[in-house]
């Protein structure tokens, strides 16, 4: 099938089949005519790339899990490899989300009287020499309003599990 077809079934712009190309995870077709012609199992390939994109799994991701596949491998164990390690991803992603929900809950309550104030509360002080961010000082924070100390201590747990910085 030429490359619009196989696009057409896979609900893609024929630039991305090119492109999946280029990257590796989709081997260049036979031609004919100086045309690509792709054989009627690309379309698995295709929507099998096109679903673990979808999940959240990188190009890279997929090209070590689609290197060598043949047709008759079993896939079992590629899958559980990379599930596992997806897994870990996705559980540290939730929990930064749910401190980062839990925080901009506790801003609704925000009292502070200026912009100025509630920014400088919360707005991390440069990383210390242990490589983790801070929070302004407790001075600082009593006079930004009552939920600004428990709001910028939540602030940088969630700063320091995103970017986990190294020493300076």
């Amino acid at each position: 099938m030429k490359i619009g077809q196989l696009a057409g079934l896979a609900g893609v712009n024929p630039s991305a089949i090119r492109y999946y190309e280029r990257v590796g995870v989709l081997t260049s077709p036979d031609r004919a005519g100086g045309q690509r012609r792709y054989s009627h199992q690309a379309i698995y390939r295709v929507l099998l790339i096109r679903f673990a994109a979808d999940m959240g799994f990188t190009l890279p991701e997929i090209r070590i899990f689609l290197n060598g596949l043949k047709s008759d491998a079993p896939v079992g164990p590629r899958w559980r490899n990379l599930a596992r390690r997806k897994i870990r991803e996705v559980e540290q992603t939730m929990e930064r989300s749910r401190q980062l929900k839990i925080l901009l809950e506790r801003l609704l309550d925000c009292r502070c009287v200026s912009l100025e104030m509630c920014i400088g509360a919360l707005a991390p002080q440069p990383p210390n020499e242990t490589g983790w961010f801070q929070s302004r000082s407790q001075k600082e924070l009593k006079r930004a309003g009552p939920l600004a100390e428990e709001s910028a201590e939540l602030a940088m747990r969630i700063l320091n599990s995103q970017y986990k910085r190294a020493p300076f």
